[in-house]
């Protein structure tokens, strides 16, 4: 297969899905990653799609918004991102068991808690690995399997025994149906570990309210409270309301 053949088959592949890693396409295509790299930079070149950390981007052309992975995510909206997680932090008190999701958002409130005095449990591999080098929290992570992507640990045969006063955790995607998520791996986790808490706290920035992920994890009524930025539109926050979700604004005025 010539480049233009190939390139033509990376553009294609995007037209169904937000993003392919650089090690999918070696896989996909037989070629070695410094051939898809330069692939990927040719098709970054001509506009057909846009180079990102660890591989490729479809444009959002059409006006729907996908939902991305969690190497790609992680860099978008970081200040909204900090923000949610200083908020949800004063929900937590000394003494506190708390789970906190896999997810870039969460990632930023596990960071906040590091050094609590609280149990706090999690199954995602970049939030364990950062609190076993830097907090001083007690830590349990959960058992299973590694799963690269989205960044978690987890197993379908060993059920969580921690249970916790609030279970923090963000989504790909919410709509008047719940919590979206693309992976049907989190939406397994999520939806068992929401059994073990008091309250459910989403943290999710106002890009979200327009992402489109395939599946339901939690409808919006299990959802306790929900907070984001002040990007929140009118119409997202009567959605809120009329599912009896409290909303709470990171980074406004007090």
């Amino acid at each position: 297969m010539n480049d233009l053949a190939r390139q033509r088959q990376i553009v294609e592949l995007l037209r169904d899905r937000p993003f392919a890693s650089v090690r999918e396409l070696q896989e996909r295509l037989g070629v070695s990653a410094a051939t898809v790299r330069r692939d990927i930079d040719k098709i970054d070149e001509s506009g057909d799609a846009r180079k990102v950390y660890g591989g490729v981007s479809a444009l959002e052309t059409s006006g729907a918004v996908f939902a991305r992975p969690y190497d790609e995510n992680r860099d978008l909206a970081v200040e909204a991102k900090r923000q949610i997680a200083d908020l949800a932090a004063t929900m937590v008190k000394d003494g506190d068991a708390v789970i906190v999701n896999g997810g870039s958002t969460c990632f930023h409130l596990g960071v906040k808690l590091a050094d609590r005095n609280i149990r706090l449990f999690t199954n995602s591999m970049p939030l364990a690995a950062y609190l076993g080098e830097n907090g001083s929290c007690s830590l349990t992570v959960a058992g299973g399997d590694l799963h690269r992507e989205p960044r978690v640990i987890y197993s379908s045969s060993a059920p969580t025994a921690f249970y916790g006063s609030k279970f923090f955790l963000g989504a790909q995607g919410i709509s008047a149906e719940g919590l979206l998520e693309s992976h049907p791996l989190m939406v397994r986790s999520i939806q068992e570990l929401s059994q073990t808490a008091d309250q459910i706290v989403v943290l999710a920035d106002s890009r979200k309210f327009s992402i489109h992920a395939r599946n339901v994890a939690l409808p919006l009524a299990r959802v306790g409270t929900l907070i984001t930025d002040d990007g929140l539109s009118d119409a997202a926050a009567r959605m809120l309301e009329s599912a009896g979700v409290a909303v709470r604004i990171a980074g406004g005025a007090p």
